[in-house]
């Protein structure tokens, strides 16, 4: 079968699928997700797409008549569980040929021959956001009427919180990147775009909305009347049943004091902050082309930390990157004894095809090392947030209720961190607000015994 890219189908595609499914119809899709909270909204907008046209998810890969895979190359792993998983799919095909199967996501590049050629039962390729050639392959194998239905791509059934993407793509290059060159240069959507959505979502009992980006507070630089993220922070304040907005994922050299200033004016923002640093060491840092120097970040914290009341900050970090000595890790250590993040995100480096660090640079930290040092930032990081978190014992927090799960309710508080708390009513509280009293705390979560209100 030809694959199809971005493009309209292909005659042979449509041909071999309609061949085996003149008595088949398609009613049931299966998506499997991983990756970024970009990929998740990703992920929730086709779902949207399929609920338009009267499809309905399954959790059986098996009984999927539609099976798309969203796919993530930022590490090495997330790489590899996706061929995993394509490789899995050939045996499907190849017994139910008239199963449709689509990847979508980072994996899928401008130029996607070789992902062709090795996986050729796959039916379409998808880039990031590009949802349509999937759905012109359904409308012309089931004729389904999918006009509308990528146009008003928004979670149908969403939980109490929701992402919303504001921003595509990324104009940095750091040079062991490669989303730049998957999801493509940085294009921001309209305020009044995004508010529309939001006030949909609100309508669906959401409560709370992450505005997502690779560089959230880049938003409006395309712009030419200059709104920034501080606008879109008031215009969503602003939409009624909304409680809480977040945003991620920000660049040290994008936070401007506009930003921190709404982040602590605005009621509704909540104080949390991840602000990647990625390395301790300037070398390093100029070597990734960050942009900045640690004493540039350090500084920016500080002016955060003192605008904004009671904020909580996480943050990325890469070991073993291209040239790292053990003087440079070690003040990657003590970045984080100085800082005393809430979260960290850390990972061995692993080389990306295509990027800059791919091209230039060789990748001669050894393994073994490598995982030594993320042991270490592990070790250390365990020690900073239990203490972070042991001085929350005995407070009150408001927690924003998620769910319900192993006979206990949980949600997180405006500094993003898990709640697990027992209520003596039978009273549903997921969507709720409520103020806990911190009878326990772990590096991991909190927990708190009685409900003090609603």
């Amino acid at each position: 079968m030809s694959s199809l890219v971005g493009s309209n189908p292909t005659s042979s595609a449509i041909k071999q699928i309609m061949e085996t499914s003149l008595e088949t119809k398609l009613n049931n899709y299966f998506i499997w997700n991983i990756g970024c909270q970009m990929n998740v909204a990703d992920a929730n907008r086709l779902e949207s797409g399929f609920h338009h046209i009267g499809l309905e998810n399954t959790e059986d890969v098996n009984d999927a008549d539609i099976i798309v895979l969203n796919s993530c190359v930022v590490r090495q792993s997330a790489e590899d569980k996706v061929h995993g998983m394509l490789g899995s799919l050939r045996h499907v095909k190849d017994t139910h040929p008239n199963k449709i199967i689509a990847l979508m996501g980072c994996l899928v590049g401008p130029n996607s021959e070789k992902l062709q050629k090795r996986y050729p039962h796959v039916d379409v390729f998808m880039r990031p956001q590009q949802f349509k050639p999937l759905f012109d392959l359904i409308n012309t194998v089931d004729e389904i009427d999918v006009d509308g239905c990528i146009n008003t791509l928004s979670p149908v059934n969403p939980s109490v919180t929701a992402f919303v993407p504001i921003i595509h793509g990324c104009d940095k290059f750091c040079t062991f990147c490669i989303i730049p060159y998957r999801r493509g240069r940085e294009v921001s959507r309209p305020i009044v775009d995004i508010v529309k959505e939001i006030e949909l979502l609100s309508l669906r009992n959401v409560k709370e909305v992450t505005l997502l980006g690779q560089n959230v507070d880049s938003y409006g630089h395309d712009f030419l009347d200059k709104k920034d993220l501080a606008d879109l922070f008031y215009a969503v304040n602003e939409i009624k049943g909304i409680e809480r907005i977040r945003f991620l994922t920000s660049h040290p050299n994008d936070m401007s004091d506009k930003i921190i200033d709404a982040i602590n004016s605005i009621d509704k923002v909540c104080e949390h902050i991840n602000l990647p640093f990625q390395a301790g060491d300037d070398e390093v840092l100029t070597v990734m082309r960050r942009g900045y120097n640690i004493d540039s970040y350090l500084r920016l914290v500080e002016k955060i930390r003192t605008k904004v009341t009671n904020v909580s900050m996480s943050t990325d970090l890469i070991v073993g990157f291209p040239g790292e000595t053990d003087k440079a890790f070690n003040n990657s250590l003590k970045v984080l004894e100085e800082v005393k993040f809430d979260k960290v995100h850390s990972a061995c480096y692993s080389t990306r095809e295509g990027t800059i660090a791919s091209r230039k640079l060789i990748d001669n930290v050894p393994i073994k090392e490598k995982k030594d040092r993320l042991s270490q930032v592990d070790s250390l990081q365990k020690d900073i947030i239990t203490t972070i978190n042991a001085k929350l014992l005995d407070t009150t927090q408001e927690v924003l209720v998620e769910k319900f799960e192993n006979d206990q309710w949980q949600g997180r508080n405006r500094n993003d961190k898990l709640v697990f708390f027992e209520s003596k009513n039978d009273e549903n509280l997921i969507g709720k607000t409520v103020v806990l009293s911190i009878d326990k705390t772990s590096p991991w979560y909190l927990h708190a015994t009685e409900k003090i209100k609603a």
